[in-house]
């Protein structure tokens, strides 16, 4: 892979095979963390793909609830302040 600068910052390529491997797409979300090293060892980096809006409310949509059988609007009762 070869880091490259990109305005003011630099970027690298990923090649299409990691792309794949790690499930990644464009417009995802990653975090690049280095991991503890030892002396004389090469850096090691892991790569954390953040869920994206539609599998953080997949993930909470187990706490939705249901208005009981009796419940019923009232937008007066709801704007009086």
């Amino acid at each position: 892979m070869q880091v490259s600068k990109w305005g003011n910052s630099l970027a690298v390529r990923l090649p299409v095979s990691l792309v794949q491997e790690l499930g990644i797409a464009d417009g995802d979300e990653l975090v690049l963390q280095p991991a503890p090293r030892q002396a004389a060892q090469p850096a090691i980096v892991s790569v954390t793909r953040l869920p994206g809006k539609l599998e953080r409310l997949q993930a909470v949509r187990h706490l939705r609830g249901s208005w009981g059988a009796d419940f019923v609007f009232d937008r007066d009762e709801a704007n009086a302040r």
